[in-house]
């Protein structure tokens, strides 16, 4: 089983989904030791933005290392990726991910009765981590977002592990982190 960990935080080590992720694989690697882990950090070896220059193909590195972001995204069982909330959606950089992997004949298809998803066969999780309290508001671009994004590639299997009101005060980040730690869902093994 191959687990793909991603991180997209700016804060490094003072990231709140960072280590919510962090919590996650290990839980994976300890209840499934035969995981395989492959871990990109999307704030120290961003993707560059989508252009025109990069659907042409013109750079051959970035051609390459789209082509790796997709494959590797594929070829993932399980996805944990630490989503923050940044000014009510993601951070650039892990939109920047998705614009890799939501690839038309790839992770979708266009067909007579509308889009189908193809990469529906993984289980994603996704840390977020937010200053305020967001769930539920219309200041939540992210999470319905991130459910619209991953069903359109056919994703079932979405799990959301959340802490929130982090910027509230030393407490309130402590209290919303142990929540979300305690929401950490069980490892499974997963069909193939």
């Amino acid at each position: 089983m191959k687990l793909l960990h991603l991180d997209s935080s700016a804060l490094g080590t003072g990231s709140v989904t960072r280590e919510l992720t962090a919590a996650i694989v290990a839980r994976w690697q300890d209840k499934l030791p035969q995981v395989q882990v492959e871990y990109r950090d999307l704030d120290t070896s961003p993707l560059p933005h989508l252009t025109g220059s990069s659907l042409a193909q013109a750079n051959p590195d970035e051609a390459a290392d789209a082509a790796r972001t997709l494959e590797q995204f594929l070829a993932a069982d399980v996805v944990v990726i630490g989503a923050p909330m940044y000014n009510f959606s993601i951070p650039s950089t892990l939109k920047a991910w998705i614009d890799r992997i939501a690839v038309a004949g790839k992770t979708f298809r266009y067909t007579e009765n509308g889009p189908e998803g193809l990469a529906g066969a993984k289980k994603v999780i996704i840390a977020s981590g937010r200053g305020g309290i967001h769930t539920g508001a219309p200041t939540d671009f992210q999470e319905p977002y991130l459910r619209q994004v991953f069903a359109f590639l056919g994703v079932e299997d979405l799990e959301f592990v959340r802490a929130e009101g982090v910027a509230y005060s030393p407490q309130h980040r402590s209290d919303a982190i142990a929540g979300a730690l305690a929401s950490i869902g069980e490892p499974m093994r997963l069909a193939a």
